[in-house]
This record gives C-alpha cells, structure tokens and sequence, in this order.
C-alpha cells in the first residue's frame, strides 16, 4: 500500500500522530515495511497542503495530531475503488538482476539464478513460519499479507525455474549466429 494512502486509511478511523501512524501502519502490515518517521511527516505535511488532512496544533510533548478531512475520505474512497495493477508493473531488483547476468558476455548466469533460488527458498520457509505464527495468533492482516508474500516467493521461485531451463536450452541448442541487431530472445 503506498505510504501516503495508508496513512489515509489509518486517519479514517480518528486523529493520531506521527509515531502512532508510523506504529500502527508497521503493525497492519504486519512488520514487512517499516516505515522511517520522517517519511509518515514528509507525507503528512504533502497530504495537508493538498488539503486532505488538517494538522492540529502541537501536544504538551510537541506533537501534533492529524485527522482526515472530507476531501481526505473522498480521496481514500477514490484509491480504495479504482482497481490497481494496470500501470507498469514496480522495478524488480529479481528479474533485472537475472536478465542483466542472462546478457552480459563472460557471466554464467545459472550461479546467479541458484543463489537466487536457494535465497527465496530461505524467505519462502521463513515467511510460511511466521504465516503459521499469525494464523495461531489470530491475526488476519498478518496472515494476509504473509499469503501474499509466499504466493509472490512462490512465483519467483517458479519463474527462476524457467530462467534456468530456458538457459541450459539455449546452451544445449544454440541458435545460428544472425546479424547484430537480429537477436532473438526465448
């Protein structure tokens, strides 16, 4: 979820602070983005020149509680209808890593591609414990968010797996030499 629409979502429910957003939205996301406090006030601050939150004034202790205004539920609304994912896909350190060792001359890419392999198989395991942890504690967003994580760990490792075969076909079977420029890809 990104930053500035989390934080929305966690002000529909009343005023909080800083270090509260910051804490609250680790805990929704069950720990795996950890947020820096500077980023939840950078953004508070953008979110209230646009006008979709308001500041109040600071506590005893200097901090000052943010809550949504009625642009800021519009806001939220709009994000939390209108389907994702048919923008360009976020970069993938995963798949640029793997195409880059798959392209460069005097690299073998299948030690790259098995350290990958061996990795996201440690995170796999790892995040099927702490899944297990979350659905014993009954905690759904974290048992959300960890399906998420070992579905996407999953696919990775699925599409290391054709990296690999795709790699070992072309050394096995390699194409006749063509012109520069006439590269074909598998």
């Amino acid at each position: 979820m990104p930053i500035r629409e989390g934080l929305l979502a966690l002000l529909a429910s009343g005023p909080r602070h800083g270090y509260q957003l910051r804490s609250e939205f680790e805990q929704r996301t069950a720990g795996i983005w950890p947020l820096n406090v500077g980023q939840v006030y950078s953004t508070l601050e953008r979110l209230e020149r646009d006008s979709l939150v308001l500041g109040g004034a600071a506590d005893g202790e200097g901090r000052r509680a943010f809550e949504l205004t009625p642009a800021g539920r519009e806001e939220l609304a709009r994000f939390l209808a209108e389907p994702g994912g048919n923008d360009a896909p976020a970069r993938d350190d995963l798949m640029l890593k793997v195409l880059i060792a798959i392209e460069t001359e005097g690299i073998d890419a299948l030690p790259v591609i098995q350290a990958e392999r061996s990795s996201r198989m440690g995170a796999l395991q790892s995040r099927r414990r702490a899944h297990r942890d979350a659905k014993t504690n009954g905690d759904l967003a974290a048992g959300l968010a960890f399906d998420a994580l070992i579905t996407r760990a999953e696919a990775e490792l699925r599409w290391l797996d054709i990296c690999e075969q795709r790699l070992l076909d072309r050394r096995n079977h390699p194409e006749p030499a063509t012109g520069a420029g006439d590269k074909e890809h598998a």
